[in-house]
């Protein structure tokens, strides 16, 4: 119904607009060429009385004549009045020899002329001076003049109105006609127009349903297939979070039942010796306290990864000097690379200050780093870079490790994920840093990028923010 009043409005109000301006510029023409018409006839009547001397004797045949010819013509009347305000002349025969004493009469003496148009009557009135010019006799380039009479003139403007009523009657029929064109062509278009939209409608409702496998598809404008477009879309990226939350708690789940389900079968193995050595329980108590610990890592990075998406607005930004954090960083993991005897090199081209969250960064950091020492080879290396421009700092973490698949490269960021499940829990890994890391680092306003190859190392390389934007 919106539709069809706003297609009716907007197919009828330009053509609304263009006949009321249209009647409009015809009055106002009209009325203007009217007047400049007496105008006209004004001064060429001034110029006839004065050259025939008519002035001095009204009774001049062919000058009555062509009074009389000038007010039929224009359907009035004309008066001729003298300096002395004596009517010379009354085209209607009314006031002749009379003095006609008017206040228009008396200013266009005066050299004031006047027009006044009259529209409940339906005339125009002009006074028009009859001027002779009188040359000076001590300066002949200098001219006197003087007012010998005026020419009043009453003309009639009732065809003016009459053609006006008949093109307002006109357009009054086209104006209908046209707004019922217009209103039936807006009825069946509005239809044509909103039955897409009304379809997307039910396609919506259908998916708030749940019947998410659905896709949604609605034939019509290109806008219209673009939104249908838009939509699949989200709801693409909707069945994948969904995917991605029902595989975060099934890992969740396996994640902590592993080690307690370790837990248990060793228990369960001593509790069904009843005369085991010593030696035996230290061995089980040595696994179960790995386990607990394996646990207790579990945990603490799944609050880390909960908190770092439930306080993501809460960013303690402070101006660091990121080299120093850098090397805190090495220096905590120094002893984990000396058991493995990797090679920690560190390059720092500049000294950088940034804005950042310190405590988050520095874990970020540290998830990488740890990562290229777990995943390396035995007596490798381990390179870590700092490097800034106006814009941004820059930390790339190199390793001469194991390397990622290429099919593997863009899931390493998800939760629970990894490349060699076995190799993983052989390190201690929980399948979580990497997603704290890649959190953290989008809390910054920044991105991570990965290049590996197996067997020839990987690459990674942050870019954060100098500045920190909000």
């Amino acid at each position: 119904m919106h539709s069809l009043f706003a297609l009716f409005l907007i197919g009828i109000l330009p053509i609304l607009f263009f006949s009321w301006e249209m009647l409009d510029t015809y009055n106002s023409t009209a009325f203007e060429q009217k007047k400049t018409d007496m105008q006209n006839q004004g001064s060429s009547l001034s110029n006839r009385l004065l050259t025939t001397g008519y002035m001095t004797d009204s009774t001049i045949s062919e000058v009555n004549a062509e009074l009389m010819r000038i007010a039929g013509l224009y359907e009035g009347r004309i008066l001729i009045v003298d300096s002395k305000l004596n009517v010379l002349k009354d085209t209607y025969g009314i006031e002749d020899g009379n003095f006609l004493i008017s206040e228009e009469v008396i200013k266009c003496l005066k050299g004031t002329n006047s027009v006044s148009h009259n529209t409940t009557n339906k005339y125009i009135e002009m006074t028009i001076p009859i001027t002779y010019n009188i040359n000076n006799t001590n300066n002949t380039n200098v001219t006197n003049k003087e007012i010998m009479g005026v020419i009043v003139m009453n003309f009639s403007t009732k065809n003016i109105y009459n053609i006006s009523a008949i093109l307002n009657k006109k357009t009054s029929v086209l104006m209908l006609t046209t707004a019922i064109l217009v209103f039936v062509y807006a009825f069946f278009y509005s239809g044509v127009f909103t039955k897409p939209f009304i379809n997307l409608r039910k396609a919506i409702g259908h998916l708030t349903e749940g019947y998410m496998d659905d896709e949604v598809t609605v034939d019509g404008f290109h806008e219209v297939k673009l939104i249908s477009g838009s939509l699949n879309q989200m709801l693409t990226r909707i069945k994948n979070l969904e995917r991605s939350r029902q595989e975060f708690v099934s890992n969740v789940s396996h994640e902590l039942k592993t080690p307690l389900t370790s837990v248990k079968v060793l228990a369960d193995s001593l509790l069904m010796q009843e005369d085991a050595p010593s030696e035996l329980y230290r061995e089980f108590l040595v696994d179960i306290a790995d386990e607990i610990e394996r646990e207790n890592k579990i945990i603490n990075d799944l609050l880390s990864l909960v908190k770092l998406d439930k306080t993501a607005s809460e960013m303690n930004i402070t101006s660091i000097k990121i080299n120093d954090l850098v090397e805190s960083v090495l220096k905590r993991l120094r002893p984990i690379a000396k058991k493995s005897n990797i090679e920690l090199i560190y390059e720092s081209f500049r000294p950088v200050m940034a804005e950042a969250d310190e405590v988050k960064l520095s874990l970020a950091l540290s998830n990488l780093i740890e990562n290229a020492i777990k995943y390396n080879v035995e007596d490798g290396w381990v390179r870590v870079s700092l490097n800034a421009d106006h814009k941004y700092f820059y930390v790339k973490v190199s390793d001469s490790g194991i390397g990622i698949p290429e099919e593997a490269q863009d899931s390493i960021f998800d939760r629970f994920y990894r490349v060699d499940k076995a190799r993983s829990r052989g390190t201690g890994g929980t399948g979580l840093g990497l997603s704290i890391t890649k959190n953290v680092i989008h809390m910054h306003k920044g991105a991570i990028k990965v290049y590996s190859k197996e067997e020839e190392g990987t690459t990674f390389t942050v870019r954060i923010p100098i500045n920190y934007i909000a």
